[in-house]
């Protein structure tokens, strides 16, 4: 029921978007942003802001999580995210609600695995540790995005925004030390939740 009602509500959002800009055709802006608190991690967190009409604009971004292993954890994430978006004020200034759908391929070790806690395997009964496995595989997201932009300049602003949505992910499990599957599934794991799945800080420069 909740990812009906949520899907129903992206695409009468969506739709909104489309309607706006064929009814506006004055001269729109652009900016490129980049997700400034994982820059110092080696995460790409970057996108495009384009503007279709007074108050509604679309962005595109990539992240970008290239860690084989971080802290001793696989960290690899590559996603692609696009965003209708309405601004209560107008485009690039203030308050706004958006519309995200996202999709992504990992491969990550769950915070539930960083513990040495070892359990019997139902599938051949081998001991394992959780802290030597980790999974691989996609999602897709979609989500309600809340945020505000800051004008620091003419050409500079600063984007703060969180979505909250479901994520469908499709994954299977592996042993590290020897690359075997821990599950027992035949194809993939599933996995469905309602969570926060994107945020953070971007810095804005506008190009027009």
């Amino acid at each position: 029921m909740k990812i009906k009602l949520l899907t129903g509500f992206l695409t009468l959002f969506l739709l909104g978007t489309i309607n706006a800009q064929e009814q506006d055709n004055s001269e729109k802006s652009v900016y490129v942003k980049v997700n400034a608190p994982f820059l110092p991690i080696g995460i790409l967190n970057a996108g495009l802001e384009h503007q279709i009409s007074k108050k509604y604009t679309v962005q595109a971004d990539v992240f970008i999580s290239p860690w084989k292993s971080f802290a001793g954890h696989e960290l690899q994430n590559y996603s692609v995210s696009l965003e209708g978006r309405y601004y209560f004020n107008e485009a690039f200034k203030h308050w706004y609600i958006g519309a995200n759908i996202a999709a992504s391929a990992f491969t990550l070790q769950k915070w539930s695995y960083w513990s040495d806690g070892e359990f019997i395997n139902e599938h051949n009964g081998d001991l394992l540790v959780y802290s030597n496995l980790y999974q691989k595989g996609y999602s897709i997201a979609l989500g309600i995005t809340g945020g505000y932009q800051f004008q620091l300049s003419d050409r500079w602003n600063m984007d703060i925004y969180a979505t909250v949505g479901t994520s469908q992910g499709f994954y299977k499990g592996y042993d590290r030390t020897t690359g075997k599957r821990y599950d027992v599934a035949e194809k993939y794991n599933k996995s469905g939740e309602i969570l926060p799945y994107r945020g953070g800080i971007m810095i804005s420069y506008k190009l027009k």
